[in-house]
């Protein structure tokens, strides 16, 4: 009618200069205030207010700003029916509405992140990581993806760590990239030690052995603690067996303190020989070895598992449609999964109506999620709740916070296949022939890098199991067999990642 055909024109001229070319569609946040301001009469503040609680969806704030909104519209003779119709239009936009330069600034920023990905792709990681220190979870991920892509992602290294993520380039890196983690990120290992540490490899070279790191590293803040946290997360494993190094570390401080007190004396002994009347340093081998530890070390003071994982150990007990925790976040809420791991924080707390119920953090290798046991679950899964417990979880995908979690239904113990006697290795010989199993290599590339690391794994354990090689259509036996064990599974995932199996 007349006043409709009346209103239309009044909107026009009223959205025109505010919209322009984009008229008829709401595209950023600037545009929806100016709406608010011209069509119904809001101050700056109050269009604020109303962008707020648009982008942010709080529906007690959305449904006052309905309210003044449309009465608004309608002191400026806009009818009830349009200016409801107006409103409707402003929500949906509430999903992807954006600041004009946040939109342009964050263009450019994918641009540039992904030319420095395709480029220079060891670089950009160790720059990553380094951004994610504080996010264990996110490391973990990245990690992930550092193998995917052919780069080894390494526990610290006396010679080879600066304090933050590096890109590793030597002699004896030049057929693999490499990143190294910092030894500032190491727990207990302060900022004055790093830098005394690589100031001394920058100035006097690269250290020769145990005795010439002790020898050249004089400093107060290389006591218990820090030296303990760089053995336990491989530092020196250049050197020696973190085991070992631990049963000594008494020795290793007293030999380092002697020479600290006895001051720059170089005509009594040299760095590399020790000799004369310099202190000497003799270890002592420890009765027992539990390199098990080492994954629980580097949780504790790097806050992922790098070397190794507690499910590594245990892989043929897995269950085969498992799903994988980095990749929760794909899924839609409601899913109903199967995921394994092992406990990794617990909290208990009391429900309003005072039952007890449990929040957990489950880690697998690819990274971590929080498990909710609401009271009736708990009831019948208490005793399974145990830190480092390894756990399979059934339950649902949820979304409720942004942040993917499980809510349990069951939860059972990971059962351990039994390790079986030791044998003669003629019997060995015999029983893995017996199994009739073979490994396949599903690698995602397969370029001389590749080729060359995993020749060497196989030939480094030569056993009885066949070894075959998938590579788009065709299939291939590889010459020579292989003997599984946890540590070379754990190797061959270095190489090639996920992308193998056994049967």
């Amino acid at each position: 009618g007349k006043k409709g055909t009346k209103q239309i024109i009044y909107l026009h001229e009223k959205l025109k200069p505010i919209l322009g070319k984009t008229y008829g569609i709401a595209v950023y946040q600037e545009q929806v205030m100016e709406i608010s301001r011209s069509l119904a009469g809001f101050s700056y503040g109050q269009a604020d207010v109303l962008r707020k609680a648009v982008g942010k969806k709080i529906k007690a704030l959305l449904d006052e700003q309905e309210g003044k909104m449309i009465s608004g519209m309608m002191d400026n003779n806009i009818s009830e029916e349009v200016a409801k119709k107006i409103w409707e239009f402003i929500i949906p936009f509430a999903r992807y509405g954006f600041n004009r330069a946040h939109a342009a600034s964050y263009a450019m920023i994918a641009y540039q992140t992904a030319y420095l990905k395709a480029n220079f792709p060891t670089q950009f990681m160790a720059a990553l990581m380094t951004s994610d220190l504080q996010n264990s979870d996110r490391i973990a991920l990245e990690i992930t993806d550092c193998r995917k892509m052919g780069i080894d992602v390494l526990p610290p290294d006396i010679n080879e760590s600066y304090t933050i993520f590096t890109m590793v380039v030597s002699a004896e890196t030049q057929t693999r990239p490499r990143i190294r983690f910092g030894l500032q990120a190491i727990k207990n290992v302060g900022e004055n030690i790093t830098k005394v540490i690589i100031r001394e490899r920058k100035a006097n070279g690269p250290f020769k052995n145990l005795e010439d790191f002790l020898t050249r590293v004089k400093d107060k803040d290389l006591n218990k603690k820090s030296m303990e946290s760089l053995i336990k997360t491989g530092a020196f494993d250049r050197f020696a067996d973190r085991n070992l190094l631990l049963y000594n570390l008494e020795k290793l401080l007293k030999f380092n303190k002697e020479l600290t007190e006895a001051g720059n004396k170089p005509n009594l002994f040299s760095a590399a020989g020790l000799t004369g009347g310099a202190p000497t340093l003799k270890l002592e081998t420890p009765e027992e070895t539990n390199t098990a530890l080492y994954c629980t070390w580097e949780k504790d003071l790097l806050g992922i598992y790098l070397s190794a994982h507690p499910l590594d150990a245990v892989k043929d007990s897995l269950p085969f449609d498992r799903q994988k925790l980095s990749s929760l976040n794909q899924l839609i809420t409601g899913t109903v999964i199967k995921a394994a791991g092992s406990v990794q924080g617990i909290k208990r707390i009391l429900t309003k109506n005072n039952q007890a119920m449990l929040f957990a953090t489950l880690a697998d290798e690819s990274g971590s999620a929080e498990i909710l046991v609401f009271p009736k679950t708990l009831e019948k899964t208490s005793l399974l709740w145990q830190e480092d417990a390894l756990l399979i979880v059934k339950g649902k995908v949820s979304h409720t916070d942004g942040n993917a979690k499980i809510i349990c239904d069951t939860v059972e113990k990971l059962k351990i296949k039994e390790n079986k006697p030791k044998s003669t290795d003629a019997t060995k010989k015999s029983n893995e022939a017996k199994t009739n199993k073979r490994l396949i290599l599903k690698p995602d590339r397969l370029d001389q890098e590749i080729i060359s690391a995993l020749k060497d794994l196989l030939q480094k354990y030569p056993g009885t199991i066949p070894v075959y090689i998938i590579s788009g259509q065709k299939t291939v036996k590889i010459n020579g067999e292989v003997a599984i064990s946890p540590e070379f599974l754990t190797q061959l995932s270095d190489i090639i990642g996920d992308s193998w199996s056994i049967d």
